[in-house]
């Protein structure tokens, strides 16, 4: 329920609108990209990350059939103007809706938001509902403002309404600048993240006033779940810092959301399947970027877990999270 894609050719979106900071692709050579920013080189990606068929023989490999989708999180944008922010949305978007529209058997779909503007938000929201996308992916700050702000209740609500789930992904990493040795932003800013993005949901309330809002965290929750103790004590001993929006204790709301399962390690997802409980964690894999679950659940497959709760993370899980039946992928 967690792999990213993108078109295999990007507007020139800088010389569209006339400033810079926009993601391009540059095929240098056969079976990869370089994704540029400008003239800085960014990543380098490989062809499935936008090759439709060659991502199904991968995944089936390891005897996987369906594929949730969604855009590499630097597509986001949101520091863009709406407008132009907009405009990249509604194309990767329609990519993804093309693509499951015309392999109903092997992708799911999610689409992306203008999230800095909340009334484009939600006009997009609806639409993505409209070409078959059954949820969104978003960032887990809003150029650098936390997820429990109030501008964004209205497009969670929005998705609550449209039946439309809700992942929260991890990006634009706090302190990202001052750590760019041995990886940091990805080892430990992204899951500190994850947590930043479930704290501010929990304590503006959101999910109080929300309760039929289906929302899944990426990377198993971040490093939330690991420190829900000191989360909790936080919210005891200093009510007059944390409960100032809502009184009910953070630990309430362990199994009120999903979390992916990407952990690399069976005790931390022992540990994270006895704090969200087994119904609440999905199949992750990140792929196809390195940091991911690249074997896709062999190491859950491989564990002493019991058969039962291995169906329930590798399928009925995710089933649930986007409010879909199997039998449409039979």
């Amino acid at each position: 329920m967690h792999t990213h894609i993108m078109p295999a050719e990007l507007p020139r979106w800088a010389e569209k609108f006339g400033y810079d900071g926009f993601i391009h692709l540059e095929h240098n050579q056969p079976g990869y990209a370089d994704m540029m920013k400008g003239t800085t080189f960014f990543r380098r990606v490989e062809q499935n990350c936008w090759d439709a068929n060659l991502r199904i023989g991968e995944y089936a490999t390891h005897g996987t059939q369906v594929q949730v989708v969604c855009t590499i999180p630097v597509l986001f944008s949101y520091w863009a103007k709406p407008a132009d922010t907009l405009e990249i949305s509604r194309f990767l978007n329609d990519h993804i809706s093309e693509l499951v529209a015309e392999k109903p058997r092997h992708y799911i779909g999610l689409g992306t938001l203008p999230m800095q503007d909340t009334e484009l938000s939600i006009k997009e929201l609806e639409r993505c509902k409209d070409i078959g996308l059954v949820g969104v992916q978003i960032g887990s700050n809003i150029n650098d403002l936390n997820l429990g702000e109030p501008q964004f209740l209205p497009i969670f609500e929005a998705c609550e309404a449209l039946d439309m789930a809700l992942f929260v992904h991890p990006w634009n990493m706090m302190g990202q600048a001052n750590m760019q040795k041995y990886w940091l932003p990805w080892l430990v800013g992204m899951p500190a993240e994850t947590s930043r993005a479930i704290c501010s949901m929990i304590f503006s309330g959101f999910f109080e006033k929300l309760p039929g809002l289906r929302c899944c965290f990426a990377h198993a929750g971040g490093s939330f779940l690991p420190t829900i103790g000191r989360i909790e004590h936080g919210f005891n001993c200093r009510p007059d810092l944390v409960a100032i929006d809502n009184p009910v204790n953070p630990r309430n709301y362990l199994g009120k959301f999903w979390v992916d399962g990407i952990t690399h390690d069976l005790p931390m997802l022992k540990y994270v399947l006895e704090m969200v409980g087994e119904d609440k964690v999905t199949l992750g894999s990140d792929y196809p970027f390195p940091l991911g679950d690249l074997e896709i659940g062999k190491f859950i497959e491989d564990s002493d877990l019991p058969q039962a709760t291995i169906e329930k993370i590798f399928y009925k899980n995710t089933l649930d999270w986007l409010n879909l039946d199997a039998s449409m992928f039979s």
